[in-house]
């Protein structure tokens, strides 16, 4: 299949990796570590017109429950177990998961190419919804691509210990790598 065909399809956690990095800063960025974190839970319908982007769509569904420590870069000491564990309760009560479980995006606006493409959207996080832009490209039937979000534009107070000295940068990078069924 090449994202040249419409079509509907449904993609989820086996049709590749859906992931989210951060770095830190302050005063005590060496301590931390630059986590990679996965959705390991997640759904998507997505909607391909070729010959009319405009009539494109993409709905997304993560589970907030679902979000897995998959690495840990950097600082003093290597990343653990016990890390990853005070790592996921921390995340669960940050994106307030038993209010909120699920981060969902709905494609408003799709332009661009089927090799190369935009897709503009409402991101709801904790509730609060803001637009973003993904940017993203096809090589047959194989997608890439990510976008960056900003922790406090949804009223998300980024990590921090050390009084402060260590911070998650505000700035999140989300990026996927997907391959759509035949």
């Amino acid at each position: 299949m090449a994202l040249t065909e419409e079509g509907t399809y449904a993609l989820g956690q086996e049709s590749g990796s859906l992931l989210l990095k951060t770095s830190r800063t302050g005063l005590g960025r060496k301590a931390g570590h630059d986590l990679t974190i996965e959705a390991t839970r997640w759904s998507a319908s997505v909607t391909i017109a070729p010959t009319d982007p405009a009539r494109s769509s993409v709905a997304v569904e993560v589970e907030v429950d679902a979000l897995e420590v998959r690495e840990g870069t950097g600082g003093v000491l290597p990343l653990g177990d016990s890390d990853r564990s005070e790592i996921k309760k921390n995340l669960r009560k940050v994106l307030q998961a038993d209010r909120h479980p699920t981060i969902t995006f709905r494609s408003t606006r799709v332009q661009g190419t089927p090799e190369e493409f935009t897709v503009e959207g409402d991101l709801t996080i904790t509730g609060t919804t803001r637009t973003v832009t993904v940017r993203a490209t096809a090589d047959g039937d194989r997608v890439h691509g990510g976008t960056t979000v900003v922790q406090t534009d949804f009223g998300i107070k980024p990590y921090s210990a050390f009084f402060g000295a260590l911070r998650l940068a505000d700035e999140v990078d989300v990026a996927f790598d997907l391959t759509f069924p035949d």
